[in-house]
């Protein structure tokens, strides 16, 4: 079996928990994930089967999207409400005060990323340092939040949920910590739903239980997109079979002869009958291969 398959992650399960999961239920070792979720987190995780699993690292970095709830008053070390609390104040903030400061944290800007993340740093990632109490010095880095919007205000409870689409790299829960600190209350995100990621959305998703009744009914390759969805944004280019054969096999072809001529960076490379060779790049003259799908 090999494509990509879209699960609606459970709260409590790490990402790798679900690979392993899959693993399991599509009965193949060579699972990966499109992007990481915390284990508090829900939402669409994208898995690769099979030979899919060579997109894994090249993945074009396309906007991800998420909702999120927030409570106000409150900061703790993880920046969500899994964490150790460090502080608690009074809230007096109304919904139309939560609002202004949401959008200080729309368009591009530098983030600062906690120490509970999965970031390098000298070696080691950041979550681990943590834990051991040690906090070390980070870069801020830059991100895009495309669309930041409140959805829903529980001024009673000081929660409020809202509708993130990001960058890739960027922080939720840090989004909502710093919007705590430009109240001056503090906040702590209480949940997190990943809707969009890579260009597939939850509403497409399965859960870990319905994979595996259709594993057993033996109808999960209906769930199973083709690799190629993955690169839907990407332009495209056709080969005759004669050509599909001496690209396959590594021969280097001339750009201008086979339409590739002026596209820049890589693009989607299809056989005469339509089937999804890979992926190519053109250079000095040549289409070239960046990565093969079928051999």
């Amino acid at each position: 079996m090999s494509g990509i398959l879209l699960i609606d992650k459970p709260e409590g399960f790490t990402s790798f928990d679900v690979v392993a999961k899959v693993r399991g239920i599509a009965r193949t070792r060579k699972v990966g994930h499109g992007g990481t979720l915390d284990p508090m987190a829900t939402g669409v995780l994208p898995l690769f089967l099979g030979a899919a699993t060579k997109a894994c690292d090249i993945l074009p970095d396309q906007t991800k999207a998420y909702e999120a709830w927030f409570r106000l008053g409150q900061t703790t070390d993880t920046q969500d409400c899994t964490g150790k609390v460090l502080s608690e104040r009074e809230v007096s903030c109304t919904a139309a005060q939560v609002e202004e400061a949401l959008s200080r944290f729309r368009g591009d800007f530098l983030q600062m990323p906690p120490m509970y993340s999965a970031i390098w740093v000298q070696g080691r990632r950041l979550y681990d340092l943590a834990r051991e109490g040690v906090e070390v010095e980070r870069q801020s880095r830059p991100v895009t939040v495309h669309e930041l919007r409140l959805l829903e205000a529980r001024e009673e409870n000081h929660l409020y949920k809202i509708y993130v689409s990001c960058s890739k790299g960027t922080y939720v829960r840090t989004i909502c910590h710093d919007v705590g600190q430009a109240l001056g209350c503090g906040a702590v995100m209480t949940g997190l739903r990943r809707v969009i990621s890579s260009g597939y959305r939850v509403e497409d998703a399965i859960t870990i239980e319905q994979a595996q009744q259709m594993a057993d009914a033996d109808t999960l390759r209906e769930k199973v997109l083709p690799v190629e969805t993955a690169f839907t944004a990407y332009e495209k280019i056709r080969l005759t079979a004669k050509n599909a054969r001496l690209f396959q096999n590594g021969v280097r072809l001339s750009s201008s002869r086979v339409g590739c001529a002026g596209i820049k960076g890589d693009f989607c490379v299809f056989g005469p009958d339509g089937q999804f060779l890979g992926l190519g790049c053109e250079e000095q003259g040549e289409l070239r291969i960046r990565k093969l799908f079928v051999r």
